[in-house]
């Protein structure tokens, strides 16, 4: 087993600076490799040059063991169904959801969301992914260009990151003012409630992967050529800002955590268990007609929960 876990401080920033300078090639001359990269489960793994998997997921992680390929695909089968009945409740009762996808770069949500939406009906449901905004946009009201791509009635919407993007990654990155920050933490609490009185349900789901995880699945995106797309500059730029990405997303928690439109955390480390109980956790919060209880009456308090309880058992992780 390959870990991570035994490095001091010098030795993890040693590595970062390296996976931001070594090309692909020069890794895999080290001996880096990645297995399972074809796998339609999509849960690659690093190989470490001693010819061993890096087991970095095990960090601050409350199981011993990852989720089994077939558990896990029984599982997700039977909850795909039960999604697909909420989907027909949200149409025939004009509901509007909404699911806030969040969390730290590599932390799971695209592969998350690629399970959510795998047998929706894709006339019913679908992904927001927005762009850097335009000259335009960036003159508009904040939250103006998101309303734009909000459901209509009877519609599900997945935001893969949302106008929290100014709360956390854009006052790290210095992407926005001060003034502009503190406006955004203001209004986003009112936004966020005058949503849900207008029969709108909002899920905001936070993905929570521990430091050396993140860096073993961005060295995976750096080797891989089919994931060479996924890791931007951002993504490199962040690795040694973990502590100020910590503490602006606790400072998003503290002030939009509300009782109308709480903060679920993920923690994420086995992809395959967080979007299970995910998934699981979406449903509970449904109240769609022939729900199977025994599926999703108690999502797993080890994975989903609120900040309060989720931070302090993941040792801070998120």
């Amino acid at each position: 087993m390959s870990v991570f876990g035994s490095m001091d401080s010098a030795e993890l920033a040693n590595l970062i600076s390296s996976l931001r300078e070594s090309s692909p090639e020069e890794l895999a001359a080290r001996g880096f490799a990645v297995d399972g990269t074809f796998d339609s489960v999509d849960d690659p793994v690093l190989i470490g040059p001693d010819g061993l998997p890096f087991e970095t997921w095990r960090e601050g992680y409350p199981y011993p063991e990852r989720l089994t390929r077939a558990d896990y695909e029984a599982e997700k089968r039977l909850l795909q169904i039960e999604l697909l009945k909420a989907q027909t409740w949200i149409a025939e009762t004009g509901r509007r959801l909404v699911i806030l996808f969040e969390g730290r770069d590599a932390a799971g949500k695209g592969g998350t969301i690629k399970r959510f939406m795998e047998h929706l009906n894709p006339r019913g449901a679908r992904v927001v992914a927005l762009s850097a905004p335009s000259p335009r946009e960036r003159g508009q009201w904040y939250f103006q260009r998101y309303v734009a791509h909000l459901p209509t009635a009877g519609e599900i919407v997945l935001f893969d990151r949302s106008w929290y993007t100014r709360a956390v990654t854009e006052k790290v990155m210095g992407y926005c003012s001060r003034s502009d920050y503190d406006v955004f933490m203001d209004q986003a609490p009112e936004f966020e409630r005058l949503l849900t009185t207008a029969d709108t349900l909002l899920v905001k789901l936070w993905f929570s992967v521990s430091r050396r995880e993140q860096i073993t699945r961005f060295t995976i995106r750096r080797i891989d050529p089919v994931r060479h797309w996924k890791l931007s500059p951002t993504d490199l730029a962040s690795l040694d800002r973990w502590d100020d990405y910590t503490a602006a997303k606790n400072e998003m928690f503290r002030r939009t955590h509300t009782r109308w439109a709480p903060w679920t955390i993920v923690r994420s480390n086995d992809k395959k268990r967080g979007r299970i109980e995910a998934l699981r956790f979406v449903l509970n919060g449904l109240p769609y007609p022939d729900r199977d209880e025994r599926l999703v009456s108690r999502p797993d308090p080890l994975i989903v929960g609120p900040p309060e309880v989720i931070a302090v058992e993941a040792g801070e992780h998120a």
